[in-house]
């Protein structure tokens, strides 16, 4: 999309802005919980991913990443049928966009690079996109020339297609060594401004998702599970998850040994995180949300700071669940510099034998999570089908993370969803007073779990943008920055970015406004 005739407004000067949106109602909320609250140097940011808002598919050397061929090939897997090809048209707007988070006063801005953008091919051999290069250099110099520091994702989920096409991605050991050359390429490119690294977005959701129950690229499952044409969910989420451990471990001693000391950075993973309550006061309960817990944050984390899977892991799913070396399980252990978590919401877990005929990831923990117990939802549903509004699931995972595993933490998600009804006017869309509530809630208890002495050392809302969400579409927004899509993608601050924003400059003020930003 060619963009002209950007029109950037100030976000407190009204002079260009249409008159219905020049008056908010008023959000009520707290005024005792600002940022001044928090440690010195506690990091308060927003984040994003490449295919959810670059936009810019195709454009300048970009080749296809298997986010691009899933939405064309499973089109009735995406709830709007829509794509990522044109999205925010970050690619095009980011200085913008960049502004804007210096006006709301974000210290950390998350990003992750797109693979295919900056390696057309997969591989150093195939060659570098300059331009792509160019384009993430130029959105971490002007991150920097505003002061936000960038805190960088290396893969959310858009793998090369050709790696997909060539070997299967992350089904064989072979995207190890190319993934630690891609990292090494970024390390030696963009690791001089950036101190923050994030090797891998949600590898336990990836593996599942993709290879297990097929919602999510490259859509494999076994025809027991769900509607896929190929795909094995009793081994392959196993064996993803195994490749996507070693990529992080190996791209990490690649860093710590060739790159930290001179460029003073740290490198994590982020996981996705669902807190999980016994539904009832049952030893079986307890048993089985601390099983749930092991088969999802475990499945990564444990191997990464301890060596292997969790016990309850070997010991149901057997041989299924890959082996590491000697070597392998030394490289992993010890690997993480910290832990990202994304939380969003929490679930009731109870024992559940399901069909064992049938062998799948999704069952294998055997346990059956739920939304309600005698009728009573876990917490308020905000705005879509999944997120329940339980903020004390912050704090408990955030306690969980210091006993068992000891690592410093930072938020890199979270954050809630409206559903985008495209007949409510826009005036009414920006008056997003439970986001406010969720993100207050969520922060209040996040501060309880600093005071008992987990190591938190950042807050990520999810997200800055509203965007492309994945199998959602553009069904849900997330963002503190509405986009208009039907008026071409004019940015509006909601109520909640203006929350936000005072919360950040520990102000006591009530949000009554908002701004359009600008224009495409």
């Amino acid at each position: 999309m060619k963009i002209q005739n950007l029109l950037v407004t100030s976000l407190v000067a009204l002079t260009f802005l249409p008159p219905y949106i020049q008056s908010l109602k008023p959000c009520h909320y707290s005024t005792m919980l600002n940022r001044s609250r928090f440690p010195a140097g506690f990091l308060f940011g927003a984040g994003s991913s490449s295919y959810q808002i670059e936009g810019a598919a195709f454009a300048d050397g970009k080749t296809e990443s298997i986010w691009d061929i899933f939405v064309i090939q499973n089109s009735d897997k995406i709830s709007d049928h829509s794509t990522g090809d044109v999205a925010d048209e970050f690619y095009y707007l980011f200085k913008e966009d960049v502004a804007a988070m210096k006006e709301i006063g974000l210290d950390t801005f998350r990003f992750s690079i797109s693979w295919p953008r900056v390696l057309p091919k997969g591989k150093i051999s195939g060659g570098v996109n300059r331009k792509g290069v160019d384009f993430y250099n130029s959105l971490i110099s002007q991150l920097l020339l505003n002061g936000i520091e960038p805190f960088v994702t290396l893969f959310h989920w858009d793998l090369p297609q050709v790696l997909e096409d060539e070997y299967g991605g992350f089904l064989s050991p072979e995207i190890v060594d190319d993934f630690r050359d891609y990292a090494n390429f970024c390390f030696q490119e963009f690791g001089d401004r950036v101190k923050y690294w994030i090797s891998l977005n949600e590898p336990n959701l990836f593996s599942s998702a993709g290879y297990a129950t097929g919602a999510y690229p490259p859509g494999r499952c076994s025809y027991y599970v769900e509607n896929c044409t190929q795909g094995n969910s009793a081994t392959e989420p196993y064996l993803v998850a195994h490749h996507m451990i070693l990529s992080h471990a190996t791209a990490a001693n690649l860093y710590r040994h060739k790159y930290q000391a001179s460029q003073k950075g740290i490198i994590g993973i982020t996981m996705n995180t669902v807190w999980q309550i016994p539904k009832y006061k049952t030893v079986s309960c307890r048993k089985a949300a601390l099983r749930s817990l092991n088969f999802y944050f475990g499945w990564i984390v444990h191997p990464l700071t301890l060596g292997d899977y969790p016990k309850i892991m070997r010991k149901i799913v057997g041989n299924r669940l890959p082996n590491f070396t000697d070597a392998q399980s030394i490289l992993i252990k010890g690997s993480l510099d910290f832990v990202g978590i994304n939380y969003y919401t929490t679930r009731y877990a109870e024992n559940y034998n399901f069909n064992s005929c049938l062998l799948s990831y999704t069952t294998d923990s055997h346990v059956k999570e739920t939304v309600e117990k005698n009728g009573i939802p876990i917490g308020e549903l905000v705005g879509d089908n999944w997120i329940y509004m339980y903020p004390r699931g912050l704090l408990e995972v955030s306690l969980y993370v210091k006993r068992t595993y000891k690592l410093p933490i930072y938020i890199t998600e979270n954050g809630m969803a409206d559903t985008n009804n495209r007949s409510l006017p826009v005036k009414e869309a920006l008056e997003d007073c439970m986001r406010i509530t969720y993100h207050q809630l969520h922060l209040s208890y996040l501060l309880q779990a600093i005071k008992l002495g987990a190591d938190i050392r950042g807050y990520s809302v999810w997200s800055f943008l509203d965007d492309f969400e994945w199998s959602f579409g553009y069904t849900l927004r997330f963002g503190f920055i509405y986009i208009d899509y039907s008026d071409g993608l004019k940015r509006y601050l909601k109520n909640s970015a203006l929350w936000y924003k005072n919360f950040l400059e520990k102000k006591n003020v009530t949000t009554n406004q908002s701004s359009l930003l600008f224009s495409a």
